[in-house]
């Protein structure tokens, strides 16, 4: 498995909800609701810190999950978001703009 990096997709507005992410997609106003894993790794895509340095940071001590099937759990959700327009993901790190990414508190 390649090192894979994720980033927040800029044509989104979210908001955090009871732990869960709302979001609403720009591109045709769909609505999202992520569970507390995907939050998670939404939350920490910032495009340079990879997939397997969010699941072993922050995933397996929320979870208590074994790190190898963590990580290939979280690979295919970040590819199904991704397949929503949620986020990007990439081999190589992803540049962000200076923007929060649409991100409202």
């Amino acid at each position: 498995m390649s090192k894979l990096y994720i980033a927040r997709s800029p044509k989104l507005a979210a908001r955090s909800l009871d732990g869960e992410m709302m979001i609403m997609s720009g591109a045709d106003s769909t609505l999202y609701t992520l569970n507390k894993t995907a939050t998670i790794i939404w939350q920490a895509a910032d495009g340079k810190t990879s997939l397997q340095e969010i699941v072993e940071h922050r995933i397996v001590p929320e979870f208590e999950v074994e790190a190898g099937a963590a990580l290939q759990d979280a690979e295919a959700l970040a590819r199904e978001l991704a397949g929503h327009g949620i986020l990007q993901v990439s081999e190589e790190p992803i540049p962000q703009p200076n923007s929060a990414a649409g991100e409202a508190r």
